[in-house]
């Protein structure tokens, strides 16, 4: 039924709103307010529909009845006709809504209009938008890649992009830009004309600027993708990410599954690399390039250029051909490169000069792959092979004994750390032990068996070793198999014989050196050393974490220095030198004063005994024992002179020191004229000794007594400290007249009794000497039989009391000789002591047996020949303590 024009028809996409009023005046302009779309064509086709009757919330039912009919003129307050043409049957329904209909006041029938003409004229118009929409989006990848602005609006050409997919054809939208991008990459513009130009001539083709077109393509590719990204985003987010290789794209990924930046950077790659197992002609140009500039950089060549070549490795990296390409290439030129110069440096530098070069190496080719960014396993694979052509393959050279002799003779720390670091990254720092103990063996040796600087032997020792353990500590990172090593080639040299038979002593002479440098230390203090020897900051923390002590003061520095000495003494196995020598000086500092500090004196004791024991240092401690016994008898004869009515208070202070004769050395007594008071008051103390001491005897040791003598010169009084032989030859000048004063050599020797040899080491000290009180002529440096003595009136000195060497105190070469000896000679006598406690205890046993055990139980005390332990074996049979029966000895006694 045709429209009457009080009944407008709706023709647009949306759904209509109707409002009605059951009782308005007004009808015509409700019914053209009910919806604002424009009225349908007159010739619109129209498809009457009857209404519900009923209201839209409630549900019908199979059962539904129909309301009565309404009225004409109810019919002509409400619209009859409907214009639904372009709503889709299949549509989702409308959202409900609250209704104004009234059930009885609906239109009875809906009409549809322009139903088909409508539909037609849509599909015309939807394909003619995606037609243009893709011809914009081709306008717009031509004027990327020509580097201009899109015609288009980005975010027009999006929505472009999100309707094509949306319609379905995503999959062909993204095979047209592939095959886009591979076109425009193959152009002579881009990279068409560089891979001509290089499979022309690739050889003589500038590679350097082959790579630097590549990289500008690139980043310009690089940027030219990121607008098409942009544009592409939606296809790329809802297809190319979630889609799924098909049974095609199982072999050419490339094609399939990859967005849209994959998918660049995987046309780059072919363009330049191919898709073969070697390089494309461009793709090589590019890797020749990159190793020229490594080949610059190496040499120093001004054409290097950093920025090109840290871009060239990471563009590499992204394209996924660094390990497959760059790689190997890279690794066979090093290779090369680092054997010319192992063979160069060889050939042309000594060890120092070849360390420091391969130092110097190895730190720019890691430092190359640090700072421009090569993968792990390149630098791995680099650093191993320059390990074996430097290294390994020159070990010989680094590991020289000579030249590392060298080298620790000068003391070079640098060189030796960059040698012990060389041959630590091949693992082969061990075997530097053995140059290290040659050198060490050697140079020991040496100092050992020097004659002419036999005074300086320890020091020279103890600043060998304080050399060494800094290179220990600051080369080689506390190595402990250094440390072992420079034990044994101390405990080496010290021990061996043919070092100490230079000095024709028997035995050894290191330990009686060590024994007199610790007198050294232990008389003057640490103004006797050189500086070199004294701990710096980093030994004094060393000692402190050691638990030792660790202050800067002099105490503890003493006390550090001593422990130096005690670590030459554990190296040394005739510890009987060691102990006869040191009692024997142990007992001139206690007689005569000498000692620095009695607490220095106590810890040196107590570190003897921590070191070898008890019985070692029982005869050491009695000495100190019997100091302090004087001291009390000394106490007890000043009380009993007090109440003795004979002797009155002042004139001559006596001091004794009684000493056991089995703790302290044997000295010799030398036969002296003592001034008659001084005799007087000797004879007084005996008597009071043997009063008190029933049954004990004093034999008097004039040479080991001192004493102080005031002096009268012209310039003033002094105070002489001198021995009691220097004093016995001074005194002798209060008895000459005052107008002579002189004593001849003869008058002297007959009026002290003093042996000659000690008379003229005396009248030598005290005319000769640095402080000369008398005055002898013919002046000269010797004393002669012939020489005649006054007192030096004129002698003047800015301290008041004067301390004069005592020559005849000081050690004569047959003083030493004969300690030697007798140290030799106990060393005989306890070997025969232990083959008879041996043979004690075994009863019988076979000679190496016993030459064995001997030695094993001697060692302790000084090492024993063979030769020595037979022939002490022999004395033994002799002696009908053990006898012979075929290879057995058999025990008798």
């Amino acid at each position: 039924m045709p429209p009457t024009p009080s009944q407008p028809s709706f023709g647009g996409l949306t759904h209509p709103r109707i409002s009605s009023a059951a009782s308005s005046p007004t009808t015509a302009k409700r019914r053209h307010g009910v919806d604002s779309d424009p009225p349908a064509p007159p010739c619109s086709p129209s498809v009457q529909i009857s209404a519900p009757d009923h209201d839209p919330k409630r549900l019908r039912s199979d059962n539904y009845i129909a309301p009565p009919a309404m009225s004409a003129k109810a019919q002509g307050k409400r619209p009859d006709i409907i214009g639904l043409a372009h709503i889709s049957p299949s549509s989702s329904p409308l959202p409900r809504r609250p209704s104004v209909l009234q059930p009885h006041m609906g239109p009875r029938r809906l009409v549809i209009k322009n139903y088909r003409t409508a539909t037609a004229r849509a599909a015309t118009g939807v394909n003619e938008y995606y037609t243009r929409t893709r011809a914009e989006l081709d306008a717009a990848l031509a004027a990327i890649f020509a580097g201009r602005p899109t015609p288009q609006p980005m975010e027009r050409l999006y929505r472009g992009v999100e309707d094509i997919c949306r319609k379905g054809d995503a999959a062909d939208l993204a095979e047209k830009l592939r095959s886009r991008c591979d076109t425009h990459l193959n152009s002579d513009d881009v990279l068409g004309g560089l891979r001509t130009a290089a499979d022309a001539d690739s050889v003589s083709s500038d590679h350097v600027a082959v790579l630097r077109s590549v990289l500008a393509h690139w980043k310009t590719w690089s940027d030219q993708m990121l607008l098409v990204r942009w544009i592409y985003s939606y296809m790329d987010r809802t297809f190319l990410l979630n889609s799924k290789p098909t049974q095609q794209g199982l072999h050419d990924k490339s094609r399939t599954s990859q967005n849209l930046n994959d998918m660049g950077i995987s046309q780059f790659r072919r363009a330049v690399f191919g898709s073969r197992s070697d390089p494309a002609p461009i793709g090589q140009s590019v890797l020749a390039a990159m190793c020229e500039l490594v080949d610059y950089d190496r040499h120093g060549d001004e054409r290097f250029d950093s920025a090109l070549f840290k871009d060239a490795v990471t563009m590499l990296r992204l394209f996924g051909v660094y390990g497959k390409f760059f790689e190997p290439r890279f690794l066979t030129e090093s290779h090369l490169y680092l054997s010319a110069c192992a063979e160069e440096w060889n050939t042309t530098y000594n060890l120092k000069d070849y360390i420091m070069a391969c130092d110097r190496l190895l730190r720019r080719e890691s430092g190359r792959c640090d700072v421009y960014n090569f993968d792990s396993t390149t630098k791995r694979q680099l650093r191993d092979d320059a390990h074996h052509v430097l290294i390994d393959s020159y070990s010989s050279k680094l590991l020289d004994s000579g030249s590392v002799a060298k080298l620790l003779e000068a003391n070079d720390v640098a060189s030796m750390k960059a040698l012990y670091d060389l041959l630590r990254l091949s693992d082969i720092q061990k075997r530097l032990k053995g140059p290290w103990e040659g050198y060490v063996r050697e140079a020991g040796s040496e100092i050992v068996s020097d004659t002419a600087r036999g005074d300086e032997m320890v020091i020279r020792l103890l600043g060998l070793r304080k050399s060494l353990d800094i290179m220990i500590r600051d080369a080689f990172g506390k190595d402990d198999v250094f440390t072992y090593g420079l034990r044994e080639a101390f405990g080496y040299f010290v021990n061996d014989k043919k070092s100490s038979s230079s000095w024709n002593t028997g035995t050894s002479k290191v330990g009686e050196m060590i024994a007199k440098y610790i007198d050294m230390l232990l008389r003057g203090g640490l103004k006797t050393l050189p500086k070199t020897l004294l701990s710096d900051s980093r030994d004094r923390a060393d000692a402190e974490k050691s638990g030792l002590a660790s202050t800067a003061d002099e105490d503890a520095e003493l006390d550090r220095q001593l422990d130096q000495g005690i670590e030459l003494f554990r190296f040394i196995q005739g510890k009987d030198v060691f102990e006869a020598f040191y009692k024997k000086d142990l007992a001139r500092r206690l007689l005569l004063g000498r000692s620095a500090s009695q607490d220095a004196e106590r810890n040196m004791l107590s570190k003897l005994k921590n070191e070898c024991g008890s019985s070692f240092t029982h005869n050491l401690e009695q000495m100190f024992k019997d100091q302090e016994m004087a001291r009390d008898e000394m106490s007890s004869y000043r009380e009993w002179i007090a109440t003795y009515r004979k002797f009155k208070p002042g004139g001559i202070d006596l001091n004794v020191s009684i000493l056991s004769a089995a703790a302290w050395p044997t000295y010799s007594s030398i036969e002296v004229f003592l001034p008659p008071d001084v005799q007087e008051r000797i004879n007084m103390f005996d008597k009071f000794y043997v009063h008190k001491h029933t049954g004990r005897r004093l034999t008097w040791k004039h040479n080991l007594s001192h004493c102080v003598v005031k002096a009268q010169f012209d310039r003033g009084p002094k105070e002489l400290l001198v021995s009691a032989l220097q004093a016995v030859v001074l005194v002798l000048f209060n008895d000459v007249e005052e107008g002579d004063g002189v004593l001849s050599y003869d008058q002297i020797l007959q009026s002290t009794g003093m042996p000659a040899p000690e008379l003229g080491r005396t009248l030598q000290s005290l005319a000769c000497g640095k402080v000369r009180v008398l005055s002898k002529k013919p002046r000269s440096r010797d004393v002669q039989p012939t020489d005649t003595f006054t007192v030096n009136k004129a002698f003047t000195d800015p301290k008041y009391r004067v301390k004069i060497n005592q020559i005849q105190l000081k050690e004569t070469k047959e003083e030493n000789k004969d300690t030697h000896e007798r140290v030799a000679a106990d060393r005989q006598f306890e070997t025969q002591a232990a083959i008879v406690r041996i043979m004690k205890s075994r009863k019988q046993m076979t000679h190496a047996q016993l030459v064995a055990e001997v030695i094993n139980q001697t060692k302790s005390r000084g090492a024993v020949d063979a030769a020595d332990i037979k022939l002490n074996i022999e004395k033994l049979i002799e002696k009908d303590y053990i006898e012979r029966e075929g290879g057995w000895y058999i025990y008798l006694a």
